[in-house]
């Protein structure tokens, strides 16, 4: 026994040693992460007190705004979390909601303002419930015939897109000659608020099983989107603004308000946002009779709407922001559907044994090795295919979204990749077990069950190619843009690219000032789309 002692001391030791080794990476890991997020938010509180300037308003501002607004905020808060954790998640959920769902609208209003008007967007979606009628009559006449319901699908579609261009002049025409086509008020409310009514409306109407159910949320939701008739002028908000903005804001709303009262829990969440939004009106309205001035900031309406300029007070981001904005959706459109698709063959499909393996064996390398080439390489390869060979035009939205695309490819083939093969294997074979072909068992069981993590790589993509900016300058993005794009097609700007030329400016007001703002601009953007696709990805994951 006295032989064993040492040994059993030594073990003990041992693993006193082990234990303590991994409490000390373990708090190690812990700091770093402290570290990074108080570093992160040391730069944002930064970044937001250069664009904001909340010193620069008077005191009784200050309080005025405090005791409306953050005295109410802070105290409804705390009572939501001593007493009332469910309501307090509401509470923040109903109050993010509506902001998120408006930012999202703006990009849709920028889209009728500059790319497609109220009039093509009507006979756009006309084309389109054209072409969905048109396979669903082939579909029940040739049940059998599969190949011509695909050729139906495919071309039915691009008929009624390509066929919009044709269309739209000689609508625009009509338009001054016959009172009967819609004028672009009756083309919203046709083509944009009754879709998202009917949609909001089929929802609460599955979700309870009560068609009277489903008819109050479709009526509520027009009657916001209508409100803006007889709301907008009072306001100053044009009626087709308002239309865009409050219809998918009121939907949302109402989708939210039915399933939290379905659910029973954290009702009395509902009423922060009530509470916020009547403390600043409350405030403005106080701080305005008694002659208080607001905060001089450089990230304002004028900042937002305007073009850049000489003058730091008269500089703007609204055309780079209208530029950003397209080259994103170019981005989604192209990048997002080439990398699932080639995922789920090299996943799915692809040979791992004979020659066609090793060919599959040298594409996932390269995939591997793209996925950390630098940026200004894609640039360069933008400009020879698109611009030099292909003959696109330098500096548009399409060369600037494929090339952008090009770049984050990889990212979304490698994470697509990784969430596929995170699908057990056994759920494949239960689908074939029921006598499921390769297809349906992909359609069916692979991709639902790995959209959380396809969304995942997809708020990573995004993440990166919202903040490019060398390859937009090897394809010509323009520093300063005075004018809006009108279309994909002509040369447009981008908000890294005029931060950077901002950057360079002598002026300390456009280094630090209006620097910041257009920071805290594209920051927000960001911030909005990783949000999409994060509830894209818990919505995913919940209906699993």
């Amino acid at each position: 026994m006295a032989s064993e002692t040492p040994t059993s001391g030594t073990w003990f030791g041992s693993a006193e040693i082990g234990r303590l080794r991994g409490r000390v990476f373990k708090w190690t890991c812990l700091g770093a992460t402290v570290l990074t997020l108080f570093l992160m938010l040391v730069f944002l509180l930064y970044v937001a007190n250069d664009a904001l300037a909340p010193l620069s308003a008077d005191p009784g501002w200050l309080a005025t705004m405090g005791l409306a607004v953050v005295v109410p905020v802070v105290l409804l808060a705390g009572y939501y979390y001593r007493r009332d954790r469910s309501a307090g998640e509401v509470a923040y959920t109903a109050l993010g909601l509506p902001i998120f769902v408006g930012l999202v609208a703006g990009g849709i209003w920028l889209l009728f303002r500059h790319i497609v008007t109220p009039q093509e967007w009507f006979v756009l979606i006309a084309s389109v419930l054209v072409a969905g009628g048109l396979v669903t009559v082939h579909s029940r006449l040739r049940h059998d015939a599969a190949v011509e319901r695909l050729a139906v699908m495919v071309l039915a579609p691009l008929l009624a897109v390509v066929g919009v261009p044709t269309v739209v002049p000689s609508l625009r025409e009509l338009l001054s000659l016959s009172p009967v086509l819609p004028n672009a008020l009756l083309s919203l409310v046709i083509g944009f608020l009754l879709p998202i009514a009917a949609l909001v409306g089929w929802r609460v109407r599955t979700v309870r099983d009560v068609d009277r159910d489903g008819a109050i949320a479709a009526g509520v939701t027009v009657a916001g989107g209508l409100a803006g008739t007889v709301v907008g002028p009072l306001l100053g908000v044009h009626p087709t603004s308002w239309i865009v903005f409050a219809s998918p804001i009121v939907g949302a709303l109402v989708l939210y308000v039915e399933r939290v009262v379905r659910n029973g829990e954290g009702v009395s969440g509902l009423a922060f946002p009530v509470v916020v939004a009547a403390g600043v009106f409350a405030g403005l309205t106080a701080a305005q009779t008694l002659g208080f001035a607001g905060p001089d900031a450089w990230l304002d309406m004028q900042f937002l709407t305007s073009s850049t300029s000489t003058t730091p007070a008269d500089a703007g981001i609204y055309p780079a922001l209208v530029g950003s904005v397209l080259i994103m959706i170019v981005i989604v459109l192209s990048a997002f559907p080439v990398g699932v698709g080639a995922a789920v063959y090299l996943e799915e499909y692809a040979r791992a044994e004979g020659p066609l393996g090793k060919v599959i064996e040298l594409i996932q390398v390269n995939i591997a090795n793209l996925a950390g080439v630098p940026s200004i390489v894609y640039g360069v390869l933008g400009l020879a295919i698109f611009i030099n060979l292909i003959g696109m035009g330098r500096g548009t939205a399409v060369v600037a979204g494929f090339t952008v695309g090009l770049l984050i490819l990889p990212i979304v083939i490698i994470s697509t990749q990784e969430a596929i093969r995170a699908v057990p294997d056994s759920h494949r074979q239960a689908s074939y077990a029921m006598g499921a072909t390769k297809w349906q068992t992909v359609r069916n069981v692979v991709l639902p069950e790995s959209l959380a993590g396809i969304f995942t790589g997809t708020i990573l993509a995004l993440g990166r190619a919202i903040g490019e900016t060398a390859p937009l300058l090897m394809i010509g993005v323009s520093a300063s843009v005075r004018v809006s794009p009108d279309s994909f097609l002509t040369r447009t700007g981008a908000m890294p690219r005029q931060i950077l030329s901002w950057s360079t400016q002598i002026t300390t007001e456009f280094r630090y000032g209006v620097l910041a703002a257009g920071v805290v601009t594209l920051l927000v953007v960001l911030l909005t789309m990783n949000t999409a696709a994060i509830v894209l990805r818990n919505r995913s994951q919940q209906t699993q």
